[in-house]
């Protein structure tokens, strides 16, 4: 199995000594630092960019020593230690936004927390990716009959790092939802700009919540597939009922595959949530290209300023499959439990499903479809027809047991509708924390500075206080030395 493979952004060059001014001196060599730390990101962007070998885990820790001298520069401006002489502009490629020439453009956003949210979302892109790399070199290892039980094991660790990957860029994706995105609105609002920005699709909150949704269903995906780890291998021998020994319980698998569903589903519904900041301008370049709503040409679902079309398939492909796989996990169980004729139902029930989803894989094709989509619409078409012949022999299995031992009614899809239990959620995601600047407030060296100033204060107030006499102190006064 795969996930979304993310076009990841570059952005243009930016030198902070341009806008960041030291009154003190004393971040010179860190500003310079900051820099260069964000010309190694621009550089890493753009060499992925242009190599078909991807060095994702390079990017993700270029990612990860930039964001420490960003938050620096933040900070140091928020508490007035670096002044900010012209309003700074960061050029990022907006890489989920659709647009009428199918291109990725490059807008110009103001602010510093626009390279905040940018960076953010890179990193998050680039962890998804380095976890679907890891998948692609995996293949369905677990399908194969040769392979000895360690280097399953092994390869069961792997799908676990892609678990800790995917849950890592959920808790960016949810963090920038909560409280990033609305970091950036505050900043761009305060200098009276919010509405005069072309804002793209990810700095829209509903969509980088519907990100961190994605990648959590993708997460739970591969957990499910790494707890029939061992049951598909014993399955591939004899495969359909009864379930080897080794099978996970299948009304849990059912369960984590309808919360798959709702996590999907609940994801898509918020990509195509309409944004009320889309930007007029590209709105005025369709009725300019003739693409108004009432254009034949048209597509609504593909509209300017909402979310890229291969996005929104992912997500709705992947409500309608993991619905099929919960049906077909209830039916094995059912059909486990000696329910037969409800077995026979749900079975059908998924094997209807699943065709569906092949007819339409094969229907929908688009002249102006990339390499990744192809590659993705390859990879759906295989899994689905795997699927479709698992469901096939447990159908098959369970029909030859009700017509010559059960002899019960098969269940009619109104009535299973009721039986379908609540989603069950395994995973959760890994909460973004923001990093310790690497100069300024909050960072170790303010920290220290803060800590010998206190001592200072603390020791003159020490000082100061040695010649004071207290009226308790010994000291001349009337009846001074007389007891009684």
């Amino acid at each position: 199995m795969s996930i979304y493979l993310y076009e990841l952004p570059t952005t243009g060059a930016v030198s902070f000594t341009d806008f960041c001014s030291d009154p003190s001196s004393s971040y010179t060599a860190r500003i310079a630092e900051a820099t260069e730390a964000r010309a190694n990101l621009r550089a890493a962007l753009k060499e992925s960019k242009r190599t078909d070998t991807k060095d994702y885990l390079r990017l993700v820790k270029i990612i990860d020593d930039y964001l420490p001298h960003l938050y620096g520069i933040v900070n140091c401006t928020s508490a007035g230690d670096l002044v900010i002489t012209t309003e700074p502009f960061f050029s990022w490629r907006t890489t989920l936004s659709s647009n009428v020439f199918q291109t990725s453009p490059r807008l110009s956003l103001p602010c510093l927390q626009t390279d905040v949210v940018f960076t953010l979302i890179t990193s998050a892109f680039a962890l998804t990716n380095l976890a679907r790399s890891v998948l692609v070199s995996l293949g369905s290892y677990e399908h194969q009959r040769e392979i000895l039980d360690k280097e399953r094991k092994v390869k069961d660790d792997k799908v676990n790092f892609t678990v800790t990957l995917l849950t890592k860029a959920a808790g960016i994706f949810g963090w920038l939802s909560e409280v990033g995105v609305g970091d950036w609105e505050k900043d761009v609002k305060e200098r009276g700009g919010l509405g005069k920005v072309e804002r793209p699709v990810e700095l829209s909150k509903e969509v980088c919540a519907a990100l961190a949704k994605m990648s959590l269903a993708d997460a739970q995906s591969l957990a499910i597939r790494k707890l029939l780890s061992k049951a598909s291998y014993d399955s591939t021998l004899t495969p359909g009922p009864p379930l080897p020994k080794s099978h996970p319980s299948p009304a849990l698998i059912a369960k984590l595959h309808l919360e798959c569903s709702s996590l999907y589903s609940s994801a898509r519904s918020l990509a195509k949530t309409p944004s009320s900041t889309s930007s007029h301008s590209s709105k005025s370049a369709m009725g300019k290209l003739g693409l108004s709503k009432g254009n034949k040409h048209h597509d609504q679902d593909d509209e300017v300023g909402s979310v890229i079309p291969s996005l929104r398939h992912y997500l709705s492909s992947e409500t309608t499959l993991h619905t099929a796989l919960a049906h077909k996990w209830l039916g094995v169980d059912t059909g486990e439990r000696g329910r037969v004729g409800e077995a026979v139902g749900f079975l059908q029930w998924a094997k209807k499903e699943l065709d569906d989803i092949k007819d339409n894989n094969t229907k929908h094709l688009s002249v102006n479809m990339n390499d990744r989509d192809k590659e993705m619409r390859e990879w759906r078409k295989a899994r689905t027809i795997r699927e479709i012949d698992s469901v096939g022999v447990f159908l098959k299995g369970y029909q030859k047991m009700n017509d010559s031992i059960s002899f019960q009614p098969v269940t009619p899809q109104g009535e299973l509708q009721s039986l379908i239990p609540a989603g069950r959620l395994a995973v959760a995601r890994r909460e973004w924390v923001i990093p310790k600047p690497a100069f300024g407030p909050g960072s170790e060296e303010g920290e220290e500075d803060d800590r010998r100033e206190l001592e200072r204060l603390s020791l003159g107030s020490e000082g100061d206080g040695e010649g004071i006499s207290s009226p308790r102190s010994g000291g001349t006064y009337a009846g001074s030395g007389s007891y009684f």
